[in-house]
């Protein structure tokens, strides 16, 4: 049984890639910005139909395994949140984080990947080594998971399981942050189950955690402040060094999360939220029209914005040199 999504009839044009001058691709989507109270700023496209928030949900799964009892913080906890590219200091957190539950990457259910990152990538095969768990870009999560398990008492072997306490758990807090019932329940790439809920649901449940107080008397709170310190203090972590969403987070303090299939989120300190979805899957013009959206709301400055661009590799290149670029669409506002 499928839950239908938005459809081209209902989409924005959310950027456009030219070669030479020429229209080349066009980016269909959605698009909101919800501010720190959760009011709907500002909408394109269809942003009310439910999406599977793929690796967005990360801050919102290690959530739950902080609500579950396990013992993350700093780095350890940055870690569980990301979606890294598998280098020697993401790994070792990884193994880190294992360690302290009394387990070993053998308890990984992810499947095995190389790293993303092309250095540790061609090292590990030099020294004839083979794809692992540990490697896979979710990894961090699901030693999240794990420990979570352990500190909770329950079953380590079936904690992918739909069924299984940690899982309710996630489903539970997704529903909780979101203001929303989910409308469907997926298998993510990382074998994890993956919820569907709207874009303004997912940018109002990353809002709540850049305006979550340690101070605050209920613990899902205090847990979710430190969630949002700890990604912001070890940016790197996240996705790593010179991928957007870290040099972002780096560089404008503003949280940034990409997703498969197209997805991507923005929440700046003040508590704005961006959530974008591309309708086609592409992962390559989010970034770009998420900061757009934030410095239309006024969340960042346009010096900032162009600082990081750069790292978006927005440049479309012919024979090797730069000969178009991928922009923002006709449907994106300069100001909300």
């Amino acid at each position: 049984m499928t839950t239908a999504t938005f459809t081209g009839d209902s989409a924005a044009e959310l950027a456009v890639v030219s070669r030479n001058g020429f229209v080349e691709s066009r980016h269909l989507g959605s698009a909101v910005v919800v501010g720190r109270e959760g009011e709907l700023l500002y909408e394109l496209g269809s942003p009310a139909s439910p999406v599977f928030a793929r690796s967005t949900l990360k801050a919102l799964q290690t959530l739950a395994s902080l609500e579950a009892g396990a013992e993350l913080d700093g780095e350890h906890l940055a870690i569980a949140c990301a979606s890294h590219i598998g280098t020697p200091g993401h790994v070792a957190l990884v193994r880190d984080v294992l360690g302290r539950a009394a387990l070993d990457e053998r308890a990984l259910q992810c499947p095995p990947a190389w790293p993303l990152d092309r250095a540790s990538r061609d090292s590990l095969i030099r020294s004839g080594e083979a794809s692992a768990s540990v490697y896979m870009e979710c990894s961090g999560k699901h030693a999240g998971f794990l420990a979570a398990c352990r500190a909770a008492e329950w079953p380590v072997e079936t904690y992918l399981q739909p069924d299984h306490p940690l899982q309710q758990l996630v489903a539970q807090t997704v529903a909780r942050f979101s203001g929303e019932q989910i409308r469907a329940t997926g298998v993510d790439g990382c074998g994890a189950p993956v919820f569907a809920i709207s874009l303004t649901g997912l940018a109002r449940a990353m809002s709540r955690f850049a305006t979550a107080q340690s101070s605050s008397p209920f613990a899902i709170f205090r847990n979710a402040a430190k969630i949002w310190r700890a990604q912001l203090e070890h940016p790197w972590t996240i996705q790593g060094a010179g991928r957007a969403d870290s040099v972002v987070m780096e560089q404008l303090g503003v949280f940034a999360k990409s997703g498969a299939e197209g997805l991507q989120v923005l929440v700046a300190p003040d508590g704005t939220s961006v959530a974008v979805k591309m309708l086609d899957g592409s992962n390559r013009a989010g970034m770009l029209v998420a900061l757009q959206l934030l410095l239309a709301a006024g969340s960042i400055d346009a010096e900032g914005a162009q600082r990081v661009l750069p790292a978006l590799h927005l440049e479309v290149l012919g024979g090797g040199q730069p000969v178009g670029r991928i922009m923002l669409g006709k449907d994106v506002p300069s100001t909300l």
